[in-house]
């Protein structure tokens, strides 16, 4: 079941006045923007613009996932007792907006928390952004947000406490999937699962315990980790043009190179001996260079659909440089925003993680203690190794992933993350 955050604002240039609101969806996992809102209303009292905007963030959830946990995080103290039904509805602007907000999802999969308002930075400023589109007679548009840049409060989802390793955004995310693992508890609800408002805030001796106070390798003994070890496909007949190549595409087999390398890496992890399992992404250049390996070592090759290539649109087949010709401007906005998708339907960077994320999740709880090979693609790995190491997204394009390369992440119980390997081609040599 998703989980995400949504934080939402409205305001009022005069209560009643020119008013607008803005609302953000989060990855309460890893901090990241999963989708933005915001509206220009005319002239509204600052609770009216509160409410649209707690609609239009719980709308963009339920666009994302219709059965979404969503924890809803306010500076307005009326929106949240009203909708957590701890005060009364009487004026009557208010009593359908609260109505039209309660139908969007189920009342067992929200529940809300009072922030204070510098907690809200993000969706203060898009609703600013969109009384500042109204003054000027249009209506705000995403391309021109500055909003993401005031989303520090937003990140600290995922960052560590002031006590843990600097760096290790692992540890802080860890707290947070702690909390969410109480939805695995028989009778779990939103309730249950959101219900203290320092879920993702915790006192420090309850940080100190959920995450440890040295980086991974340094704090108390928490056993075996569960190890993915990441391995990219070998080559096709696209990769040494380097095209993009996804999950939209044709879906091409292993060239003649690509089936040597499938072998020798298939060779080098059966002198090491270490691996208990093997898992692939289900497009064919994954699954056959898995098979190779798990015939030379003697398991079963098990699909996981979350660990495909991003599905890269019109620009399936196509080089940078077609790429750049055809569609500069989508490509600029691409590598400029995770949020950003290739043009024609193509998947952002920001929707991969959260579907890599999430498979991450289900290997790591069902192989706890032992080592699996993933058979994946460049974005996947890439993915892993970022949100390892806590690194932002711009950090995808700084990595070199070679075909049928090795990297390594290990992940402890407590929710820290050790990237112990990237890009290792040495079997090909």
């Amino acid at each position: 079941m998703p989980r995400f955050v949504v934080e939402a604002d409205g305001g009022s240039r005069g209560n009643p006045g020119p008013a607008g609101y803005g609302a953000v969806v989060l990855d309460p996992a890893t901090g990241e923007t999963l989708a933005e809102r915001a509206e220009y209303i005319g002239v509204a009292t600052n609770n009216v613009a509160e409410y649209k905007g707690l609609i239009a963030g719980l709308r963009a959830a339920h666009e994302l996932a219709p059965d979404a946990v969503v924890l809803v995080r306010m500076d307005s103290k009326l929106v949240v007792e009203q909708m957590s039904g701890r005060w009364k509805i009487k004026h009557p602007d208010m009593k359908p907006l609260a109505a039209q907000a309660a139908k969007i999802l189920p009342r067992s999969q929200v529940t809300y928390e009072w922030i204070p308002r510098e907690e809200n930075k993000h969706a203060d400023r898009l609703a600013n952004e969109a009384m500042d589109a109204g003054k000027r007679g249009g209506q705000w548009e995403p391309s021109g947000s500055t909003a993401v840049f005031d989303r520090s409060a937003a990140r600290a989802l995922a960052t560590p406490p002031v006590s843990g390793p600097p760096g290790d955004a692992a540890a802080g995310a860890a707290a947070v999937r702690a909390a969410l693992a109480a939805s695995a508890a028989p009778g779990a609800t939103a309730d249950t699962l959101f219900a203290e408002p320092d879920r993702f805030a915790e006192p420090a001796e309850e940080a100190a315990a959920a995450a440890p106070t040295t980086g991974a390798g340094w704090g108390p003994d928490l056993g075996a980790p569960a190890t993915l070890v990441l391995l990219r496909h070998g080559e096709t007949a696209l990769t040494p043009q380097k095209r993009f190549s996804g999950s939209g595409g044709t879906d091409p087999e292993l060239s003649p190179a690509g089936r040597r390398q499938a072998a020798a890496v298939a060779e080098a992890l059966a002198a090491r001996g270490t691996v208990q399992a093997v898992v692939s992404s289900p497009l064919r250049r994954c699954r056959e260079t898995a098979q190779a390996v798990a015939d030379r070592l003697g398991l079963p090759v098990a699909i996981e659909e979350g660990l495909r290539e991003t599905d890269f649109g019109a620009w399936e087949g196509l080089t940078f440089a077609e790429v750049r010709d055809r569609f500069p401007d989508d490509l600029q906005a691409w590598l400029d925003s995770p949020r950003a998708a290739p043009t024609g339907g193509g998947e952002s960077f920001a929707v991969v993680t959260r579907r890599v994320s999430a498979a991450r999740d289900r290997l790591v709880s069902a192989h706890a203690g032992r080592t699996v090979l993933v058979v994946t693609h460049v974005t996947p790995v890439k993915t892993l190794v970022r949100l390892a190491l806590g690194a932002p997204p711009e950090s995808l394009f700084k990595m070199e992933l070679s075909a049928a390369s090795l990297s390594a992440v290990a992940y402890y119980a407590d929710g820290n993350a050790s990237v112990r390997l990237l890009n290792d081609t040495g079997h090909l040599r």
